[in-house]
């Protein structure tokens, strides 16, 4: 008798508790990926700046500074693509997590209202 309750008890709770599951694997997944994403952008700028200070570092004479101020302008390109090519993959990463929560939003949705 009380081995059906518990397990009936047991059921009910793991049924009730199934969208916060979700939607704790959902958010876990997004601030994982989010997470992914800024480590990558720390890494690749602090390259950038690391390869700017070398660069600045070897200036001696007026044909290095000369060749430092061409290679800025080629470094402010490359840095300028690489903070559009962040935004979209955040853009993107931002869009992924909205969809796949409206998804989980109306399957819940589906399962409370009565057919």
């Amino acid at each position: 008798m009380y081995t059906d309750m518990f397990k009936a008890f047991s059921e009910q709770t793991e049924k009730t508790l199934a969208p916060y599951v979700k939607f704790n694997k959902l958010v876990a997944k997004n601030v994982e990926t989010l997470t992914e994403l800024q480590l990558n952008a720390v890494r690749t700028y602090s390259e950038m700046g690391l390869a700017q200070v070398k660069a600045a570092s070897s200036v001696t004479d007026v044909t290095s500074l000369t060749s430092y101020s061409s290679q800025q302008l080629a470094a402010m390109t490359k840095l300028s693509q690489q903070m559009m090519d962040d935004s979209a993959k955040l853009q993107s990463v931002a869009k992924e997590f909205k969809d796949d929560l409206e998804q989980l939003t109306s399957e819940n949705l589906k399962a409370a209202t009565p057919a």
